[in-house]
């Protein structure tokens, strides 16, 4: 056998063996996309990802942005994030503080000088650990009511109360109404809008280009996927937006496997915000009144499976949510999903953690 058909043989064989390996890894691949869709609730559409050591080890799509429509989804879809775009909010208001634009020791009467005597005693720091005795603004919507709230409709319903629910700073109660003015205040001190102020100094610098604080009439969601529900026949429906999907600082956020990478990515690496700030976003503040769990600045920050993790659920109408980073590990998941959240989102939610990140709850 001569030198060069030797040469080829062994070129064939190498070819042949490479071919192997790479149908054997996508083999797996598939394997494991099967694993987390029949882990994940019935939906209309999907994106699950997982980081593991810095590393996107799983990133995937599924189903439709909207059920009459044939547009697939992908990781460039960009799904309602609901109050996961609390941690946005937090990070614009910890952009004024090293700006010097605002303090966290601000009171709410030096942003809104009609304000209730309480709101006095109302600080910056209250409103992002959901610790100011703010009432709900859900629950102070009046009944009939058919058109959309706007921030500015949120603040006259609150502007109406006269008393806190507890006094401020002495317990921790989940609320959207802190959100919802903490965007109010970003824009006043800023002296700029809040969704612009959320692309220029936000979602740009991060990379997270198609990333959208949406307004209706003002900008637009690229590839958005649409909120969906069952119906009374347990039909997929669309359910795309309730009375409050137009205030902004609690859930208006539009974004992508694509573009939560890249945000994941700038929270690892720092420079957004200070040293001193990015501490202050994920110190536990506050005991929650969920398990041992602790709130930092739209963040909750607890343990799972021995590993420190700090994570945050979104549930809207229409779409349900959940971020969870490991930064020990320099892990994460994403679970994007555009139907209404199923109950409790956690039978589906840990099972896909596992299996991504824990050898299927092994470690």
């Amino acid at each position: 056998m001569s030198f060069s058909q030797a040469s080829i043989l062994c070129l064939i064989a190498w070819l042949a063996a490479v071919g192997s390996g790479s149908l054997c890894a996508a083999a797996e691949e598939e394997n494991l996309i099967d694993q987390v869709e029949k882990l994940l609730p019935p939906f209309v559409g999907a994106a699950v990802m997982a980081i593991d050591g810095g590393e996107t080890v799983f990133k995937h799509a599924w189903g439709r942005r909207r059920i009459d429509q044939p547009e697939i989804c992908t990781v460039g879809t960009n799904f309602r994030l609901a109050s996961v775009s609390k941690q946005f909010t937090a990070t614009a208001v910890m952009l004024l503080v090293d700006r010097q634009l605002a303090s966290l020791d601000d009171t709410l009467d030096l942003f809104f000088p009609e304000c209730p005597e309480y709101w006095r005693r109302i600080t910056v720091h209250h409103l992002l650990t959901h610790t100011s005795g703010l009432p709900d603004y859900e629950k102070l919507i009046p009944p009939g009511t058919t058109l959309q709230l706007t921030d500015l409709n949120v603040l006259a319903l609150l502007r109406e109360t006269q008393e806190p629910v507890f006094d401020p700073g002495t317990k921790f109660a989940y609320s959207n109404s802190g959100y919802a003015l903490l965007g109010l205040i970003v824009e006043t001190a800023a002296q700029r809008p809040f969704h612009q102020f959320m692309r220029t100094e936000v979602f740009e610098p991060a990379g997270m280009l198609r990333t959208v604080l949406y307004m209706a009439g003002i900008n637009s969601v690229p590839e958005r996927a649409l909120g969906h529900e069952i119906n009374e026949n347990q039909k997929w429906v669309l359910g795309d937006q309730s009375l409050t999907s137009a205030v902004r600082g609690d859930g208006g956020v539009y974004s992508s496997l694509d573009d939560l990478e890249r945000w994941l990515a700038t929270l690892h690496h720092g420079g957004l915000l200070s040293e001193s700030s990015s501490k202050a976003m994920f110190w536990p503040h506050v005991k929650t009144d969920r398990g041992e769990d602790y709130y930092g600045y739209g963040w909750f920050l607890g343990t799972y499976r021995n590993e420190r993790r700090v994570m945050h659920a979104g549930g809207t109408r229409g779409f349900s949510l959940m971020l969870q980073c490991f930064p020990n590990r320099k892990a994460a998941t994403v679970i994007l999903l555009n139907r209404a959240s199923p109950d409790p989102p956690v039978n589906f939610v840990e099972p896909i953690v596992d299996l991504l990140l824990f050898q299927g709850g092994k470690e």
